[in-house]
């Protein structure tokens, strides 16, 4: 095994960090997310001054946009280690092109979604500890962090051996990474689904949802990381696996419909308190018309269908207004699970209105949030400077 292959110092793989493609579009991207990475220092800087005051959050809403966020990128990860797996583990051909790629974007997005919560946990250092030193076996959080660091030990050591062309390792390391890490995001989803305070949460649908919601997520982002690749002028493999992508992607994205409607019938129907009503709000706000359904789910549909999975270029766009509709699913499912007031005895009792629970992120939670993308696109950048992680056919298995 030689480690020094992990990075390949040659002259294919090795460039300057500074030597791209000097066109518009990416000197504008790299300055753009370099801009957003300063944001974000900023924003922790202000964090480390004010503490958690410089958040929006309260006891009422203690879940805030951090934790969206969080989610986002987690599920993002989870998405692209599942679309890799169907290629190099469970050697469907079309996929095998996407190895590389797609595992150290789910490295990238798993380590972006850490440095997050880091800044919302407030000491994420003694949490690794006494995560360690007392286990909390009962709990959902305890084993969402314990499962997510499997994860991400599993994964880096496939990216290793997938870069050494060891698809032996690879595979061995890839379904274990593929195990873990859907044991992992069902049971961030559980992590939701166990609250019995909030109804509208509580019961069996966000360990599955979360699930088929990340391999709809991977597959948006592997439009996206190919349409950046190959600047929208794909060769014939690509091509051809990109059709296979879109059309995969148009029966999740109908699953995924489906499943939102029978969401919204079972939340409404029977007027529980604290449910129903919450449904409603959450089914008829602009968030979820416009920025779930629409962006998220709607517009990609409509061409995949309309093209028969063929209009890979619309396709690439759709997977923007597609990305920003998944991370309306991030934030309404963490804003809209705490809707609801946590005193309901205190309300009867008074006979107040029944209010909603209001939350607004601060300027602090934005920055971090915002930069965050920034320092995971210059993570990306930085991997495809020093990996060769395109797909080389005397390599396949």
């Amino acid at each position: 095994m030689d480690l020094s292959k992990l990075v390949p110092f040659n002259k294919h793989t090795v460039r300057s960090f500074f030597d791209f493609e000097r066109s518009a579009l990416n000197i504008f991207m790299f300055w753009f997310s370099m801009g957003l990475v300063g944001m974000m220092l900023a924003g922790i800087g202000i964090y480390l001054i004010e503490g958690h005051h410089a958040y929006g959050v309260t006891r009422q809403h203690a879940w805030g946009l951090l934790i969206a966020m969080y989610v986002f990128f987690v599920v993002s990860s989870t998405g692209l280690c599942i679309m890799s797996s169907l290629g190099h583990v469970f050697n469907i051909k079309a996929f095998q092109i996407v190895g590389k790629r797609a595992i150290i974007g789910a490295i990238i997005t798993i380590l972006t979604g850490f440095a997050v919560i880091a800044f919302e946990i407030g000491h994420p250092v003694r949490m690794v500890i006494y995560n360690v030193l007392t286990p909390g076996l009962t709990s959902a959080i305890w084993w969402m962090g314990t499962l997510y660091g499997l994860y991400l030990f599993f994964i880096i050591l496939e990216f290793f051996f997938l870069n050494n062309a060891n698809h032996k390792f690879s595979k061995i390391f890839g379904l274990a990474g593929l195990v873990v890490g859907l044991a992992a995001h069902s049971n961030l989803g559980a992590v939701f689904g166990f609250l019995v305070a909030r109804p509208i949460a509580n019961g069996v649908f966000f360990p599955l949802y979360f699930i088929l919601s990340a391999m709809v997520t991977g597959s948006y982002l592997l439009f996206l990381i190919y349409g950046w690749r190959y600047k929208m002028k794909f060769p014939p493999e690509v091509k051809g696996f990109m059709v296979t992508l879109s059309q995969v992607l148009g029966l999740l994205l109908a699953i995924l419909m489906f499943f939102e409607v029978w969401r919204a019938l079972t939340a409404i129907y029977g007027h529980m308190p604290e449910r129903g009503d919450i449904a409603i709000h959450m089914i008829t706000s602009k968030n979820f018309l416009i920025g779930e359904f629409l962006l998220g789910m709607l517009i990609p549909f409509i061409i995949i269908v309309w093209s028969k999975g063929r209009a890979i270029k619309a396709m690439v766009y759709a997977s923007i207004t597609g990305m920003i509709g998944i991370f309306f699913m991030r934030y309404d499912l963490v804003h809209d699970t705490q809707l609801a007031p946590m005193m309901p005895l205190k309300i009867r009792e008074y006979s107040l209105p029944p209010g909603l629970v209001e939350y607004i992120p601060t300027a602090t939670e934005w920055m971090i949030s915002l930069g965050a993308i920034g320092l995971a696109f210059m993570m990306y950048y930085a991997a495809d400077r020093f990996f060769n992680l395109d797909h080389d056919p005397e390599e396949s298995h």
